[in-house]
């Protein structure tokens, strides 16, 4: 494929990795990342052996979260995930949003207690700007979808 950018261009001032280099970065990326859309499609589906967990704290928890997310705090991960999180189970794990990096230290901990585990990019942020459900004290809610991040008319954006 030939380069059509000018050689003063601010995005190639680092230059573009080979197509093999990119198929191996990006394809990393997508086994270490899911988004909100993914997680919601799996979940309505009821998909087996998936197990979203909300890894904020206890007042953020109640403030709200994903319906059928289970409830573990980061730092309880490594004394309670065996009690909250079957074994074999695929682990999705979420925090506040991307200004937080909360859902990849509990990743973390979840991978190095063995469980195959993936971050939900945006986390409850784009959960809530997409407009999707969320169970709080007071019952199930839902909020307008932010036009920035999902199509009006419906949840997935059709990538």
């Amino acid at each position: 494929m030939t380069n059509l950018l000018p050689t003063t261009s601010n995005v190639l001032r680092i230059p573009l990795a080979s197509a093999p280099e990119a198929v191996a970065h990006f394809g990393a990326r997508l086994a270490f990342e899911t988004d909100v859309s993914d997680v919601h499609a799996d979940l309505e589906a009821g998909v087996p052996g998936l197990v979203v967990v909300d890894t904020r704290d206890e007042r953020a928890w109640w403030q709200g979260h994903l319906p059928g997310a289970v409830h573990l705090p980061r730092a309880e991960i490594g004394a309670r995930a065996a009690q909250v999180v079957p074994a074999g189970a695929v682990v999705v794990t979420y925090c506040w949003g991307p200004g937080c990096n909360g859902a990849t230290r509990a990743a973390s901990e979840f991978a190095r207690l063995g469980y195959p585990v993936k971050e939900m990019i945006g986390g409850y942020e784009y959960w809530v700007r997409e407009g999707l459900p969320v169970r709080t004290a007071a019952g199930l809610a839902r909020r307008p979808v932010d036009e920035l991040t999902a199509p009006a008319a419906g949840v997935a954006c059709g990538c």
